[in-house]
C-alpha cells in the first residue's frame, strides 16, 4: 500500500497543481465564471490623425463676411421725471415736453452674398431706426431691413458696397455632436472676435425662444453682441447664426444656441422673393399624447397628439376636425410629436390638401384639408 502511494503520489500531486492552475486561467472551462476582466485598448495613431494646431486658416476664410452692427432708435423720452407723475399729468394732460432720445445697441450680421445680402437677428434689429454695418475692412455703410421673420428670430439686411466678401455655406444636417465649432461675432462691442468649442447638441426645442426651435447648441462662448452672427465649421464654412445663450450672469456659461443654416437659409430667401415668410396652417393647438392620455384612449404604446383646440373658420374646422380628436399621421408621417407635426404643417404650400388620420370615440377616420396662410403670431 504504502508503494503504491509512494508510486501514484507525484502523478497526482502534479495532476491536482494542474488543476488548479486551469481552474485560475480558464474557469469557464470547468463551468466557472471567468475573473478575467476584457478591456479595449485604442490603436496608436499616427501623428496625421491629430486635430489641427491651429484654425487659423478657418478663420481667415470666414471672418471677412461677418460685419459689426450698431443699431440705434430714437424714443420720445419725458423731458423731466415729475412730468410722469399721475397727478401732474391729471392737471396738464399728455400734451407736455418731451426730447427725443437716441438708445444704441449692438450685434453681429452674416455677409450671405456678393450682391448684398445680410443674415442677423430680428431681435438685434427690430424697431431700429438707423443700421450702421461696419465690416473687418474698415469700411462702413448704412444697411435696410428686407424682411423679417419674428417666428425663428431672423431678419434680412441689404447694403450696396461693392467688392464683398460672401460666406461660404455648409451643410448644418451633416454637422455631428463633438464637431468643432467657431462663434465669429462682435461680443460688448469689443471687436471682432473669435471663440472655439464643438456642437453639444442638435436639434434642440422647446426652450421658449422662438416659435419655431431647431437650435445647434455649442459651448463656443457667446456674448451679448454675438446675436446674428457665425457659427462656422473647422474648415470655415458656416452652419449656423448665432442667437441666444442660456446664462444666469448675463454671460457665456458654455450653452449658446445657433439656428441652423438649412433652416436660415430657407426664411432668407422667403423673404427675398416675397418679403415675409408664408407659412401653412391648419388652425389647431394639439397636446402631447400622455401615457395616462394613451391608457384612457386604449392605445398604450402608439404614438399620436391631442387636438386641444380649434379655430373658428380655419382650415381644421373646415376639414371636419373636432377638439379631442386623436391624430396618428399627418400626410403620412407620424404625429407623435406635436412641435414637429405643427413644423410640418408650417413647411407645406398654402392651397395643398393633406390627409389627417384621426380617432373619434373610437373611431378610426381619415379626414382631408386645405392649408391655409398662417397668421402672424397664431397658433400651429
Amino acid at each position: 500500500m504504502l508503494q503504491a502511494l509512494r508510486f501514484l503520489g507525484w502523478p497526482l500531486l502534479t495532476g491536482v497543481l494542474l488543476a488548479l492552475l486551469i481552474i485560475q486561467h480558464y474557469p469557464h472551462w470547468v463551468g466557472l465564471p471567468s475573473q478575467d476582466v476584457e478591456l479595449r485598448q485604442a490603436p496608436l495613431h499616427s501623428r496625421n490623425q491629430q486635430g489641427p494646431a491651429s484654425y487659423a486658416d478657418a478663420v481667415t476664410i470666414a471672418s471677412p463676411a461677418v460685419a459689426n452692427l450698431y443699431t440705434t432708435k430714437f424714443a420720445n423720452k419725458p423731458a423731466h421725471p415729475l412730468f410722469e407723475d399721475p397727478q401732474f399729468r391729471k392737471f396738464f394732460g399728455d400734451n407736455l415736453p418731451k426730447q427725443r432720445r437716441m438708445e444704441s445697441s449692438l450685434g453681429s450680421a452674416v455677409i450671405m452674398s456678393h450682391e448684398g445680402y445680410l443674415l442677423t437677428n430680428n431681435h438685434v434689429t427690430a424697431g431700429a431706426d438707423q443700421i450702421v454695418v461696419a465690416l473687418k475692412d474698415g469700411r462702413e455703410t448704412l444697411a435696410r431691413v428686407i424682411g423679417s421673420d419674428p417666428e425663428t428670430d431672423l431678419a434680412v439686411l441689404k447694403i450696396d458696397l461693392q467688392d464683398l466678401p460672401a460666406i461660404t455655406l455648409g451643410r448644418s444636417d451633416n454637422i455631428r455632436i463633438g464637431d468643432v465649432s467657431l462663434a465669429i461675432g462682435n461680443p460688448f462691442g469689443v471687436g471682432q472676435t473669435v471663440t472655439m468649442g464643438i456642437i453639444s447638441a442638435t436639434g434642440r426645442n422647446q426652450l421658449g425662444l422662438n416659435t419655431y426651435e431647431d437650435f445647434i447648441q455649442t459651448d463656443a462662448a457667446i456674448n451679448p453682441g454675438n446675436s446674428g452672427g457665425a457659427l462656422v465649421d473647422a474648415y470655415g464654412n458656416l452652419v449656423g447664426i448665432n442667437t441666444a445663450i442660456f446664462s444666469k450672469s448675463g454671460g457665456s456659461q458654455g450653452i449658446g444656441f445657433a439656428i441652423p443654416i438649412k433652416l436660415a437659409l430657407e426664411v432668407m430667401q422667403a423673404i427675398i422673393e416675397h418679403g415675409q415668410v408664408i407659412r401653412g396652417w391648419l388652425g389647431i393647438e394639439v397636446q402631447p399624447l400622455t401615457p395616462d392620455l394613451a391608457e384612457s384612449f386604449g392605445l398604450k404604446g402608439r404614438p399620436g397628439i391631442v387636438v386641444a383646440g380649434i379655430y373658428r373658420d380655419g382650415p381644421a374646422a373646415k376639414a371636419g376636425l373636432q377638439p379631442g380628436d386623436l391624430i396618428f399621421s399627418i400626410d403620412g408621417e407620424a404625429a407623435g410629436d406635436g412641435r414637429r407635426s405643427m413644423n410640418q404643417v408650417a413647411r407645406t404650400r398654402p392651397g395643398e390638401k393633406i390627409s389627417i388620420e384621426v380617432m373619434r370615440n373610437g373611431k378610426p377616420m381619415t379626414l382631408t384639408a386645405e392649408i391655409g396662410v398662417r397668421p402672424p403670431a397664431n397658433g400651429g
